[in-house]
This record gives structure tokens, sequence and C-alpha cells, in this order.
């Protein structure tokens, strides 16, 4: 949105504030000689601020002779290079604001168009940077180039005290301050448009395909399972109990345990209660053979419970 409704309008403001410029300053020169002096020398400069080629005609205070004087500096590159990726930004975002609207379903057919698009606006917001800041310095240049007082040291009549040499009128810059602000206004823009050109590229797709996860995020989704695992369980236990089926075989089986239970603990306890007699012998008696075969008895055995 940014690229369709605004970035058209500030580059028409920038090479329009900027190429269309024109300003002049006037000078005046007073000579001892009266009929020689100039009260009015004006100096007319403009874009593309070759300011070598700007001459004036200034009074030597001696029998009506003059001079030719020439400004000082050639700033022509920094402002048509400003004025160029102006005219160039314009024309493309135009080209950009059809696509968008026109030919929206063709330009996320494939990832062509949003790369170019995506290199394209990063080339100019690089070259609205540079152009920008390439202006801005050659602006400072141009206002102390043409500063009044600095044109009155190169006409030789204001070199002797006799003669009275003085400013009558100062150039404008307000025009040309707009365009280096509509300049770094412009950068910004196609900065910030970046991101919206990006977000249409394969790259930023494929990476919210697969996103990156941080410790953070893994002990997030750690807990959020933990979670689902505890609900899950918690759901199964409702339906355990909602089944009253299940619930009286689950009793069932639990009473018939504890009768097993009790039927064990009573055969241990009869185990416990379950004792073998102990024998112990007394002292033998001994009987002689004789005595057995004469009286016929039998061994006898003494079994003693304890």
């Amino acid at each position: 949105m940014c690229m369709v409704i605004f970035a058209p309008i500030f580059a028409v403001c920038a090479f329009a504030t900027c190429g269309g410029y024109s300003g002049h300053l006037r000078v005046r020169v007073e000579c001892l000689d009266k009929s020689q002096s100039n009260l009015s020398i004006t100096v007319n400069f403009a874009y593309p601020f070759r300011l070598q080629q700007v001459h004036f005609q200034p009074t030597l205070c001696e029998r009506n002779r003059q001079e030719s004087i020439f400004l000082v500096g050639d700033y022509s590159s920094s402002a048509q290079f400003f004025v160029t990726v102006a005219v160039f930004a314009f024309f493309y975002s135009l080209m950009a604001t059809v696509v968008y609207i026109y030919y929206q379903n063709k330009y996320r057919e494939g990832n062509r168009g949003p790369l170019v698009d995506f290199v394209v606006t990063v080339l100019f917001a690089f070259m609205w940077l540079v152009s920008s800041c390439a202006w801005a310095k050659s602006l400072s240049d141009i206002k102390s180039a043409t500063d009044p007082t600095q044109v009155l040291l190169l006409i030789s009549a204001c070199r002797y005290p006799a003669n009275r040499c003085s400013a009558s009128h100062h150039p404008v810059w307000s025009e040309l301050n707009t365009s280096v602000v509509f300049g770094f206004v412009n950068f910004i823009l196609w900065t910030g448009n970046i991101w919206f050109v990006f977000k249409e590229t394969g790259w930023y797709k494929t990476g919210q395909r697969y996103p990156m996860r941080s410790a953070s995020g893994r002990r997030a989704n750690g807990m959020s399972q933990r979670l689902y695992s505890q609900s899950s369980f918690e759901q199964s236990g409702d339906s355990f109990y909602q089944h009253p089926c299940r619930q009286a075989s689950f009793d069932q089986s639990r009473e018939s345990f504890g009768q097993q239970h009790y039927s064990q603990g009573s055969f241990n306890q009869s185990i416990g209660s379950f004792r073998l007699p102990q024998t112990r012998l007394g002292q033998p008696i001994i009987i002689s053979q004789g005595d057995v075969t004469s009286k016929g008895l039998n061994p006898i055995i003494f079994v003693n419970d304890i």
C-alpha cells in the first residue's frame, strides 16, 4: 500500500523541487565616482548547478570598464544523480502499482516476480540513501559558493576600501531544502517497503514452513504436550467412569481378588496352626534276649508329645 500511494508522490516531489529550481542573488557596487557605480548586479543560477559556467560583469569603477567573473564549483553530478534516481523510482513505482492491482495473480504464480521486486526495492532504497547524502553535501557547497558575501570577494572593485560593496538579495533555499527532505523520506519509505516485498518471496514462505525453534519454544511445546497427555488421561478416566458395565466388572474383579486374598490368608493361618507332632525317645530299656524269648515281650517305644 505504501508503494502504491506514497512512493510515486514523494518521488515526484523530490525531482520537481530539485530539477525545477532556479535562483539568483543580487549585489551592489558603489564606487567612489558615483557615475561608475553599479547598484544592481544580478547573478542567476539554476539546475544542474554548473556554477563555473555562471558569469556576470561587475564594474571596475574606472572609466566604465567591466570584468567577467565566474562562480566557483560544479555540482551537476550529485544534482543529476539525485533527480535521475527520483525519476526512475517514480516510473518503477507506477509500474509496480499496475502489477499489484491488475496482475496480482500472475505476480504470485512464481517466485521470480517477488524476487525481482525485492532486489529492485533494495537497490532503490540504497540509491535513495546515497543520492540524498550526496545532494545534501552538494547543496551545502552551493550555498557557500553563491553566498553574496563570497561573491563580493571575487569582484576587483570591492577590494579597494574607497568603494562600497554590499549584498542586496540572497538566494531562497527553501525549495532545495525540501528536496533533501523528500530524498530521505523516500529512503525511509523504500526501506520500509523491503519487508512487505520480502514477505511475498519464497525465502519468507520457506522460513514460515520450517520455523526455527528456540529453547523457550521447545519448553512451551513440551509443556503443551504434557498438558495434552494429562487432559487425554483425564478424558479416558472420565470415559471409564461413564461406562457402568466396565465399572461393575472392575468391582467384581476387585471383589473376587479380595476373596482370593481372604482364602489365601485363611490358608496361611491354617498352615500356621498346623504343626507336626514332635517325637522324643525316652531312655532305652535294655531287655535281654533271654527275657524276650522267655517272656515273649515285644519292644516298647515311648512317645512323648510336646
